[in-house]
């Protein structure tokens, strides 16, 4: 990937005549930045021009510095025109560095005129070479930030550090720790009384997330994940198995994605075998612009804990997750979120069902 990426960004620069440093870039005053991977990088001391390289660096940026952006890794969802100011949804699609959907588009990039690349997520074992030689190539500044569940403050204090936006940065991580805090205080008092919960997703419901998997964290830190294999996927599309083993597991609660098998596991004979489906205990995953369980896994897992603190320890909840909501979309999303979106938002993800009555 890494030598075709070079040799591309190589064509790419010659068939567009483009200097080794971006228009805007030249003469302007820097100052020596250390990203994620040990690497100095000279960015220049005040940016206004940010491009992101997936879905992560965008769904931080956004929330830290929208006007800062030059495009977007991907298009937003369908859904996110009811929430995202129309100067961002009409922002140029510039496509993923690394995997994803939709190649980096590098006659866009390099048109763009950014003034610096932003990476963001897992560090890698070549992450370093990597942002080298795309910094090499275009001759623009390129950074690695990278974001766990456990390390959220830290990158948005990079982050907050590198664009000069520190006060919005500051206020995203504190609405992270919070939430984070306050679900593991309801973990621990819950105790051994985890309940026991399958993620199933798929257009037939039969593909799981899987304890100890990448996509699995919020999942294991709240119930007693059932789906235990030797080796469990790090794909979005999780392990596939099939209706046999979800009786074997045959969970208290089941967490259905959204587009999967949630309108129809009621009037599903199959599915009506689940000790779940019979009562009722089973919820679809919210999505309103993105997956509330971490599809990509980023920031919106926060929203996901409350979320699912409230769907399955309501005893134990002190806040009212409208609210919570509403703050999340307010910091994050930059927009005001009704009572009305968010009814919509959790219609099939709060409160019990019906189940197979």
């Amino acid at each position: 990937m890494r030598k075709i990426l070079c040799c591309v960004l190589a064509l790419v620069l010659l068939l567009t005549g483009c200097a080794s440093v971006p228009a805007g870039n030249e003469n302007v005053p820097t100052r020596d930045f250390t990203d994620s991977a040990g690497r100095n990088v000279a960015v220049p001391e005040q940016i206004n021009r940010v491009a992101v390289t997936g879905q992560l660096a965008q769904i931080m940026v956004f929330a830290a510095a929208p006007d800062k952006m030059v495009g977007l890794a991907s298009d937003w969802s369908t859904d996110a025109q009811e929430y995202i100011d129309e100067q961002y949804l009409n922002l140029r699609v510039l496509g993923q560095l690394f995997g994803g959907s939709g190649e980096l588009n590098l006659e866009e990039l390099l048109n763009a005129a950014p003034q610096i690349i932003i990476d963001m997520g897992e560090k890698k074992d070549r992450i370093a070479a990597e942002m080298d030689d795309i910094q090499s190539q275009t001759g623009i500044p390129t950074v690695h930030i990278t974001i766990d569940l456990n390390n959220t403050r830290e990158a948005f204090a990079m982050l907050g550090d590198l664009l000069g936006v520190q006060t919005q940065t500051d206020a995203l991580a504190d609405f992270c720790d919070s939430a984070y805090s306050r679900t593991l205080g309801i973990v621990e008092q819950v105790g051994e009384d985890k309940v026991t919960a399958l993620y199933c997703l798929g257009d037939l419901g039969c593909n799981v997330i899987c304890r100890d998997s990448y996509h699995s964290v919020i999942l294991d830190l709240l119930t007693e994940n059932q789906a235990v294999v030797d080796t469990p996927s790090s794909k979005g599309t999780g392990n596939e198995v099939d209706m046999e083993q979800l009786y074997i597991w045959d969970p208290e609660v089941i967490f259905f994605a959204p587009n999967s098998m949630y309108p129809y596991a009621a009037d599903d004979g199959e599915w009506q075998k689940l000790t779940a489906i019979q009562t009722g205990s089973y919820y679809e995953v919210p999505y309103g612009i993105y997956n509330w369980m971490g599809f990509p896994p980023s920031i919106q897992r926060f929203l996901g804990m409350l979320w699912m603190t409230e769907v399955l320890y309501p005893e134990y909840t002190e806040y009212d997750l409208y609210e919570e909501v509403s703050d999340f979309y307010g910091l994050f999303f930059h927009c005001e979120i009704t009572r009305e979106q968010y009814d919509a938002l959790v219609a099939n993800s709060i409160g019990v069902q019906e189940g197979s009555e």
